[in-house]
């Protein structure tokens, strides 16, 4: 058995940098006490892919995480921002935990593929999702009950300051108030805890700019108490960071470049046109600085192949052999896998008229658009009345009415900030910071943190 005061949490401070690191001295601590490294993170440096590998320990081409969502072929649909914990293939931390102490506990705290993970304690992002359309903020939570007790006493689940045009701090605090509730109710040994809040300025305005320095500051800040919780239960702590954010200003339309040359099909409904896999012959699924692109008959995949490397802004196309140098090579993935040049990054965008743009182009739609959408971060700037439009909306909604909420530009220049390709450049890389001096060293890989916690709580 384990010593069972000997308990260990890892923040997931999504965006977290050594450029930034000094504005947060809350977090900064934890290396004073123990140590800071440098963290190799996995490619594609995305959300869903690196959480993958710190839980597993495995690359994508082992654990088949290959991006925040991928084209289903069993299926014929992409399928973006998916939860279910057995689409993360392999065993978990918490798995090789229960080998060695069969009553170890753990709490997933509003990490990425929380769906069905087999741990004691959840809470993640879930919203209601009504019959006529409406979508209404909530979370979920294992046990069922908590989800009650965290919002009598937090309110409801911040949805709309977690991602969207208003995401912010609120939803960090909301959090990090809920995982202090957590840790001294349910008392958990291991804690995974995420982190939004860098992301959010980050992408909007660049890591460079003052708007970077504001929101290290602000999620520091409301890390602050939750900090000072774990070092008074004598937690050993972990914070890490999955990427880091790259100053970008050039979006790479890169769907739009396979239509003009005949690769890429629609089809239309009241005059919107819509992605149609089935008779493409190849589209990409684009993810920030990367994209999987599906190539249905092999035959073309020279053509497809040329039309990329023609495209300006790209700059590397991985066929399935240069796949397996990043650890990629798996069936979920692209036939080829297109990287974005170092200030450029991926749009989904298709359609060649914004005319005939489908409805939810200029709305938050995670789950329908077929590609992440960082543009989702904005009010459309090409309104002046754009705010207020969106406050009525809120109250028509709010009245039980449905209303879509039609904010978001689809002109992507607005952009400043991506990730995915793997750093050029330790300052603006992931770190790991741990309170535990003993385990430094001076770099670790995403793929080592599962071998870490295990040795935080006393084994090898």
């Amino acid at each position: 058995m384990t010593d069972r005061r000997r308990k260990v949490a890892v923040l997931c401070t999504v965006g977290l940098t050594p450029r930034l690191l000094p504005q947060m001295p809350h977090l900064r601590a934890i290396g004073e006490q123990g140590f800071a490294a440098a963290l190799d993170t996995v490619f594609p440096a995305v959300t869903a892919t690196v959480q993958a590998s710190l839980t597993t320990g495995s690359l994508p081409n082992d654990h088949g995480a290959v991006a925040n969502g991928w084209y289903h072929r069993d299926q014929g649909e992409v399928l973006m921002w998916r939860q279910h914990n057995a689409l993360v293939h392999g065993e978990k931390v918490w798995h090789a935990a229960r080998e060695k102490d069969p009553d170890h506990t753990t709490a997933y705290l509003c990490w990425w593929w929380a769906m069905g993970a087999e741990v004691d304690t959840v809470l993640t992002p879930r919203p209601v999702y009504h019959y006529d359309g409406r979508k209404q903020p909530d979370c979920y939570t294992v046990p069922a009950g908590l989800r009650d007790e965290l919002t009598a006493l937090h309110g409801d689940f911040p949805l709309f300051n977690y991602w969207g045009p208003t995401a912010g701090i609120a939803s960090t605090n909301w959090i990090a108030q809920a995982s202090r509730y957590v840790l001294d109710r349910r008392s958990p040994d291991l804690t995974f805890i995420y982190v939004p809040h860098l992301d959010y300025d980050l992408q909007r305005y660049g890591p460079d700019s003052p708007q970077a320095v504001r929101a290290a500051r602000e999620a520091d800040a409301a890390l602050g108490p939750l900090l000072d919780d774990l070092r008074d239960r004598g937690t050993t702590v972990i914070a890490l960071s999955e990427y880091g954010i790259a100053p970008v200003r050039r979006p790479v339309d890169i769907n739009r470049a396979l239509r003009r040359e005949g690769l890429l099909s629609v089809y239309v409904q009241r005059g919107m046109e819509y992605l149609d896999p089935h008779t493409s012959r190849a589209f990409a699924v684009a993810d920030h600085q990367v994209a999987h692109v599906y190539v249905a008959d092999p035959s073309d995949l020279p053509r497809v192949r040329d039309t990329l490397k023609a495209t300006a802004g790209v700059d590397t196309v991985l066929d399935r052999i240069q796949q397996a140098d990043f650890g990629i090579d798996h069936p979920n993935a692209g036939e080829l896998v297109a990287v974005a040049e170092p200030d450029a990054w991926f749009t989904y965008y298709y359609w060649l008229d914004d005319d005939r743009a489908p409805d939810f182009a200029r709305g938050v739609e995670i789950h329908r658009k077929p590609g992440y959408d960082p543009a989702e971060l904005f009010f459309d700037p090409a309104d002046p009345m754009i705010k207020a439009k969106a406050a009525l909306t809120l109250l028509r909604k709010k009245a039980g009415m449905r209303a879509p909420m039609t904010v978001v530009p689809i002109d992507p220049h607005c952009v400043r900030g991506s990730h995915g390709r793997l750093p050029d450049d330790d300052r603006d890389a992931p770190m790991l910071l741990c309170s535990e001096p003993a385990e430094a060293q001076q770099r670790y890989h995403a793929t080592e943190i599962k071998r870490l916690i295990l040795r935080l709580h006393g084994w090898s």
